[in-house]
């Protein structure tokens, strides 16, 4: 959810004002995934580089964060959302941990969207953490056993992966997950992040086709295929 500090900057408003309306994009876009029967929805909102901003920044987060739950966690409740907080805690303070549990608690039996956010998390992390969790337990380290070990092991792997504000990368997130999303980048920053700008990502989406290794013969029954015969 990248640009909510241009979008304040442009504004000549002080960059808090851009994460606070990120909050309100991020509330639309949640509706607009229930709307269209989309069954998991994962946001990058701080990763653990995000740290190295400034303090007053960093303070800012913290504080929109325990807001916005305090504020939208009924909400979500109210409508079938189930939150995941997903990232190391360590750092966090004991407000925001117990805040986090308790949001996650008040959701758990939920089911119309799983609502992933990605908070203090980095891919590397996520890699690294379930590396070692499988080494404590002296459990070998293959895909699989990987695979059960990440911090969202509870969802599929995402099909789609979207970044607003122009950046052509996807900046530590989802590094595992990821490996056969298909990507969409988006000139628009977050706050302005609309209904139709999902639908447009959506609408990519669908118009690619998705082989996983396979070719287009294999996907597609009656596909002209190319043998090719080794010497």
């Amino acid at each position: 959810m990248d640009g909510n500090g241009r979008w304040a900057t442009r504004r000549f408003l002080p960059r808090i004002a851009g994460h606070q309306q990120g909050v309100g994009a991020l509330n639309r876009c949640v509706q607009a995934c229930m709307a269209r029967g989309i069954g998991v929805l994962t946001v990058f909102a701080f990763s653990s580089e995000n740290w190295n901003r400034p303090a007053e920044e960093v303070s800012g987060l913290m504080e929109l964060l325990a807001l916005s739950l305090a504020r939208e966690v009924p909400s979500l409740k109210a409508n079938g959302v189930q939150l995941h907080f997903v990232g190391e805690r360590q750092q966090l303070s004991d407000k925001v941990k117990a805040g986090l549990a308790q949001a996650e608690a008040a959701t758990a039996e939920n089911s119309r969207l799983v609502f992933n956010v990605c908070f203090n998390y980095g891919g590397r992390w996520d890699i690294a953490q379930a590396a070692r969790k499988l080494s404590a337990g002296g459990e070998e380290i293959t895909e699989m056993a990987l695979d059960r070990a990440l911090a969202l092991a509870h969802v599929p792997d995402p099909d789609l992966l979207i970044r607003t504000g122009g950046e052509l990368r996807i900046s530590n997130f989802l590094l595992w997950q990821a490996a056969y999303s298909e990507l969409h980048f988006s000139d628009k920053l977050w706050p302005d992040f609309d209904d139709a700008a999902l639908d447009e990502a959506i609408a990519v989406y669908a118009s690619r086709e998705r082989r996983f290794g396979k070719t287009s013969g294999q996907i597609r029954p009656g596909t002209p295929q190319t043998t090719v015969k080794a010497a």
